[in-house]
C-alpha cells in the first residue's frame, strides 16, 4: 500500500473533505464567493479565462515566495532587515488579489473541495494575519519576535498548502463541478 495514502496528513486532508462542520462553514460563505465572482467585469478574469486556466495555482507563488524570501533574509541576511521587512510587506499586499482567485475556484468546486476549501482559506487567513502581525512587531521595533511570528506563519502556511495541494491533486479542482450533496446529510 502507498505510504502517501494513508499519511496522517492525508487522512486530515480526507476527513475535512466529509465534515458536517466544514460543510456549514461553506454554506455560508457561498454567497460571498457569488457576490465576488460574479461581479460585473471579474468573473472571467478572477477564473482566469484569458490566460487559458485557473489563476489561483500560479498567484500563490507570488506571497508565498515573497515570505519565504523575507524569512531567509531574517535567518541568513546581513542587512538591518529592511529588505526582509520589504519583502513581508509586499506579501502582505500580494495576498488580497491571490485570495480573491481562490475564492472564484472555490466556487466551482464540488462539495469536497468546498469543504477542504473552507479549512484552506481559514489558515490562509490565520497566516495572513500573523504575517500582519510580524510586520507590525517589526515595525515597532521588536525585530526578534516578528522573525518568530513570521516563523508560526510560514508553518501554518504551509499546512494550508497542503491542502491547496490535496485539493488540486487529488480532488482535481478547480474544474466545474455537478456535485450533488450526496455525501452528507
Amino acid at each position: 500500500m502507498n505510504s502517501a495514502a494513508t499519511s496522517l496528513p492525508r487522512r486530515l486532508a480526507e476527513a475535512a473533505e466529509v465534515s458536517p462542520t466544514l460543510e456549514a462553514f461553506a454554506r455560508s460563505l457561498r454567497p460571498v464567493a457569488d457576490a465576488v465572482a460574479e461581479a460585473p467585469g471579474w468573473r472571467s478574469l478572477l477564473r482566469g479565462e484569458p490566460v487559458g486556466h485557473a489563476l489561483h495555482p500560479t498567484m500563490t507563488d507570488l506571497p508565498l515566495g515573497l515570505w519565504i524570501s523575507s524569512t531567509v533574509l531574517d535567518l541568513v541576511g546581513t542587512d538591518d532587515g529592511r529588505s526582509a521587512d520589504r519583502l513581508l510587506g509586499l506579501g502582505i499586499l500580494s495576498a488580497a488579489p491571490t485570495a480573491l482567485t481562490g475564492l472564484a475556484d472555490w466556487r466551482r468546486g464540488g462539495d469536497r473541495v468546498r469543504r477542504v476549501g473552507v479549512l484552506h482559506a481559514a489558515l490562509n487567513t490565520g497566516a495572513l494575519a500573523l504575517y500582519s502581525a510580524s510586520w507590525v512587531l517589526r515595525r515597532q521595533g521588536h525585530r526578534g519576535a516578528g522573525v518568530a511570528t513570521s516563523l508560526a506563519a510560514g508553518a501554518v502556511a504551509g499546512v494550508s498548502g497542503y491542502l491547496g495541494g490535496h485539493m488540486t491533486l487529488v480532488l482535481d479542482s478547480p474544474h466545474e463541478s455537478t456535485d450533488a450533496d450526496t455525501d452528507l446529510p
